[in-house]
C-alpha cells in the first residue's frame, strides 16, 4: 500500500496488504497510523452488508517482530506473515476465508528469493537493484535486522547473473547489489564452476577487525561474484551497498581498482567514532583500525568516495564520546553520511 493511492481505491479493495519496516522506530508509527485508518475502512465497509468484508494483512519486519501484537492491539488485522512467508499468502488468505486470522513469521534458513525476479515499475529507468543475499549475522546491539530478517544467505551466483544479463539487455547502464551486509556474500552451490575459496579456508577479515561468530569456511565469496558481475556488460556500472567494514579485503579493493565499470564509491559505515562505544555496539572494531582501513582504501584507491552511517545518542554515550564521532567526520572527511538518532527496539541484545 502506498500513499500515492487514493481512498476510493482502499475503499474498495477486498484485500489490502501493508508492507513494512521495523529498523526504526519512526517507519512502526506510520504502521500503526495506517491500520488506525484502515480499520475505519473497514468497519465502514461491513456497515454495507452487501460488500465484501474487507481483510487486512501486515507483511515484512514488524509483522516479523511484533507477530500477535498486531493482532490483539488493533483487532482488525486478518493475516499477519513475515519477510520469508510470500510463499505462504494463498494458504493464509485462504484461512481467512473461515473467519480466522492467520500467522506465519517463520524465519528461513535458505529463502534468498532466487526464484523470484522483481517488476520494474519504471521501464525507461537506466539503473536497477538486484538482491544478492538476506540477513545479517553481526548481532550488533544496536540493530535489529538479524531478528526480523534471520541469519545470512546468499543468492546463487547463476540466478544473479542472469538478472544482471536481463537488465543489460534491457538499457540499464546501473547495478546496484544489495544485501544487509553485502560484502559478506559466501555462495556454497557453484565453487567447482567459478573457484572460491578451499573448504577449509576461513574467510579474510580486514586487518583490526573481528567477528562475533566463527569465521565461514568455503564457497564463492563477494570478490568472486563482483569479479563475474563486472564482465557481463562492460558498459554497465556497478556499485554495492550496504557492506560492514570488515569484509573488505584486497581482493575486492583489487577488483575495484582494475574494473572502470566497478565505481569507486564506498559506504563504510562507522557507527561511531568513540572505541567505547563501538565496543557497546559490538562493531568488531576500534576507531584506530577504522581510520587504517580509510588509510588502506586510499592507497588502493586514490580519489575515491566514501560515505557512511553514524547514530548519535546510543545507550550511555557521554559528551566526549559523541565529539570522538565528530572529529572522526572531519578527519575521514566523508563526501555523505547518514545521521541518525538512536532507536529503541525491544528485541536485540541490549546494553544499558
Amino acid at each position: 500500500m502506498s500513499d500515492t493511492q487514493g481512498p476510493s481505491l482502499l475503499e474498495d479493495a477486498d484485500i489490502v496488504l501493508v508492507v513494512t519496516c521495523a529498523i526504526r522506530e519512526g517507519a512502526e508509527s506510520k504502521v500503526w497510523n495506517k491500520l488506525q485508518m484502515l480499520k475505519g475502512l473497514k468497519k465502514k465497509r461491513a456497515q454495507n452488508k452487501c460488500n465484501t468484508p474487507m481483510k487486512i494483512g501486515v507483511l515484512g519486519c514488524m509483522a516479523e517482530r511484533l507477530k500477535h501484537q498486531l493482532i490483539e492491539k488493533e483487532q482488525a488485522v486478518d493475516l499477519v506473515a513475515g519477510p520469508d512467508s510470500y510463499k505462504d499468502l494463498p494458504r493464509l488468505l485462504a484461512v481467512t476465508d473461515n473467519n480466522q486470522t492467520a500467522v506465519n513469521v517463520l524465519l528461513s534458513l535458505d529463502e534468498t528469493y532466487a526464484d523470484i525476479l522483481p517488476v520494474r515499475l519504471n521501464q525507461d529507468s537506466v539503473t536497477a537493484f538486484v538482491s544478492i543475499m538476506r540477513g545479517c549475522d553481526n548481532m550488533c546491539t544496536y540493530c535489529i535486522v538479524p531478528f526480523t530478517r534471520g541469519r545470512e544467505r546468499s543468492r546463487p551466483i547463476d540466478s544473479i547473473l542472469e538478472e544482471v544479463r536481463l537488465l543489460s539487455q534491457q538499457g540499464v547502464k546501473e547495478i546496484t547489489l544489495l544485501g544487509q551486509n553485502v560484502n559478506s556474500y559466501r555462495d556454497l552451490s557453484n565453487e567447482t564452476h567459478y573457484g572460491g575459496l578451499p573448504a577449509d579456508e576461513e574467510t579474510h577479515l580486514v586487518k583490526g577487525f573481528r567477528t562475533v561468530y566463527k569465521r565461514k569456511k568455503g564457497g564463492l565469496r563477494f570478490a568472486d561474484l563482483l569479479d563475474q558481475v563486472s564482465r557481463v556488460d562492460p558498459n554497465m556500472r556497478v556499485r554495492f551497498t550496504s557492506p560492514h567494514p570488515k569484509d573488505f579485503p584486497d581482493e575486492v579493493l583489487q577488483l575495484i581498482q582494475e574494473r572502470a565499470n566497478i565505481c569507486r564509491s564506498l559506504h563504510l559505515p562507522a557507527q561511531s567514532g568513540s572505541s567505547a562505544v563501538l565496543e557497546r555496539m559490538r562493531r568488531g572494531y576500534t576507531r584506530e583500525a577504522y581510520l587504517d582501513l580509510v588509510s588502506h582504501i586510499r592507497k588502493w584507491l586514490p580519489g575515491v568516495s566514501l560515505s557512511s552511517d553514524f547514530i548519535c545518542g546510543f545507550c550511555g554515550e557521554t559528551e566526549q564520546e559523541y565529539q570522538e564521532t565528530l572529529s572522526l567526520i572531519e578527519q575521514v572527511g566523508y563526501d555523505m553520511a547518514y545521521l541518525f538518532s538512536y532507536s529503541m527496539r525491544e528485541v536485540r541484545r541490549k546494553h544499558s
